[in-house]
């Protein structure tokens, strides 16, 4: 029988850890997801079909391609997190942050596409209605549009978690596999499987996986029929 309740403290570590990054992960993503998926739901423009593909390109690409382009990009020698770090002193190399950014790379395809499925949903006469009563833009959208998509919100936000607790790929090449800082539960559960007797802490972490990820699901698809249910209703 499995003991989920004895965690050692390196599990449990790596459980803490996972859980801070993905909330910060999807925390972080959340403003440029939502505003993402309305431009690419609402409006037409050159170079539209462009922004879309480098949006879902995280989906297709290796994780491993996607944590080598962030450390490009964004570690101490990088193009842009070079400069973060010689002015601002602003690193995310071998650190939490870097794990947070590598998860919400990873998972804002699936934020944005769900947010971008509701928007696409709710009627537009809805939000023109409102412009000709005198609300402008930015007043429609939060008082209209937010609204009427807070299932996709909902929806978005815990698959986007769910995706980024089990980033496993992109957080290995970007930002190492340092205990304390980096290894997150994916992370964990494969160290585990490379030393002498870890595969009962690898077992549990695998269940504990498993365990989240269904929560996970279950959660979507309950609080999207709920919020739905009381704007119906």
């Amino acid at each position: 029988m499995i003991d989920l309740i004895t965690l050692t403290s390196i599990e449990k570590e790596a459980v803490r850890l996972s859980l801070w990054v993905a909330f910060w992960a999807v925390l972080c993503s959340l403003p440029p997801g939502i505003f993402l998926a309305w431009i690419l739901a609402r409006k037409k423009f050159i170079g539209k079909a462009l922004l879309d593909g480098l949006t879902h390109l995280p989906l297709v690409l290796p994780p491993v391609v996607t944590g080598y382009l962030l450390l490009l990009l964004l570690g101490r020698k990088g193009l842009i997190g070079a400069w973060l770090y010689q002015n601002l002193g602003v690193s995310f190399a071998f650190n939490w942050k870097g794990a947070a950014v590598a998860s919400a790379v990873v998972a804002f395809p699936l934020l944005v596409r769900a947010i971008r499925l509701s928007i696409e949903h709710v009627d537009a006469g809805l939000e023109e209605a409102a412009r000709t009563l005198g609300a402008g833009p930015v007043r429609t959208f939060f008082t209209i549009t937010i609204p009427l998509i807070t299932p996709g919100i909902i929806t978005g936000v815990i698959l986007a978690f769910a995706r980024s607790l089990s980033e496993f790929g992109a957080t290995i090449t970007f930002v190492s596999n340092i205990p304390g800082q980096t290894r997150t539960l994916p992370l964990a559960l494969y160290t585990l499987t490379q030393v002498p007797d870890g595969e009962a802490g690898a077992l549990r972490l695998c269940v504990i996986s498993i365990m989240i990820a269904f929560i996970a699901l279950i959660m979507s698809e309950f609080s999207s029929r709920y919020v739905l249910g009381r704007i119906r209703g």
